[in-house]
């Protein structure tokens, strides 16, 4: 085994021991507020209170929501309580994600990696924003006003975390679209200008995906539908600020 080859091995090695490093630490930050929400806070109960307020305020005055399985009671406060634990901990677990790439990335591109973390994660929380105090009020509203006085809704807090858990992840992921505009221009793979010629094919791709990832409801399509061609706007508008990747150089890391 020749000398290079022993270096590739070892540089190997040393890149697993640091992601697995970094992974145990994303591991903890999201365990250390789970664990102290869950068992050392007195309400730990009030966080999917709160998650479940839009639905509660739709629902009869002194209706409440049902829990079919024996142990949902206790699981689906604790799996909400974990999602509220990593949403606490995503950015120091960006910061690990950033801290490993940052190494192999060279000067120009750690320039814009880091904004474009930042700015993800600010638009994925401001999508589950958009969720909770728009989409979820009007959804509810819309779809309650279609049911018949015949029935009385009470509905299962299995099902409606698994609704809102689908809802807040189909709205964080489309509130990416600018960062993915921007890194398709930075990239070169496309251009801006090409960017501005296929809008009408992504109109018509926006509703498709809203008609898939949310409910049968024109309503709730409609809230995905709209701001994802808005984001597509000001991605493009963003991106015109972003130089295409320069050819690659002896530039140092």
């Amino acid at each position: 085994m020749t000398e290079a080859t022993e270096d590739k091995e070892q540089s190997f090695i040393s890149h697993l021991l640091e992601l697995r490093d970094r992974l145990l630490r994303s591991i903890i930050a999201v365990l250390v507020p789970f664990i102290v929400l869950a068992f050392f806070w007195p309400k730990a109960g009030y966080i999917y209170d709160l998650v479940a307020q839009p639905m509660i305020a739709m629902l009869p005055a002194g209706t409440k929501m049902i829990a079919t399985g024996v142990i949902t009671p206790f699981m689906v406060p604790m799996k909400v309580t974990l999602l509220a634990a990593f949403l606490l901990a995503l950015p120091y677990v960006l910061y690990q994600l950033w801290a490993f790439i940052a190494p192999g990335l060279y000067q120009h591109e750690k320039r814009i990696a880091l904004p474009l973390i930042v700015s993800s994660t600010l638009l994925f929380f401001v999508g589950m924003a958009y969720t909770y105090f728009v989409v979820f009020p009007m959804v509810f509203k819309f779809v309650a006003g279609f049911a018949p006085t015949s029935i009385a809704a009470a509905p299962d807090i299995q099902a409606y975390f698994e609704f809102v858990l689908t809802m807040f992840m189909a709205f964080g992921i489309a509130f990416e679209v600018p960062v993915a505009v921007v890194l398709l221009v930075r990239t070169g793979i496309v251009t801006v200008q090409k960017l501005g010629e296929i809008r009408g094919y992504v109109i018509v791709a926006a509703f498709v995906i809203a008609a898939i990832v949310t409910p049968p409801d024109v309503m709730s399509q409609l809230l995905l539908a709209v701001p994802l061609c808005i984001l597509y706007e000001i991605g493009i508008l963003a991106a015109r600020l972003v130089k295409p990747k320069p050819a690659p150089s002896s530039e140092a890391v």
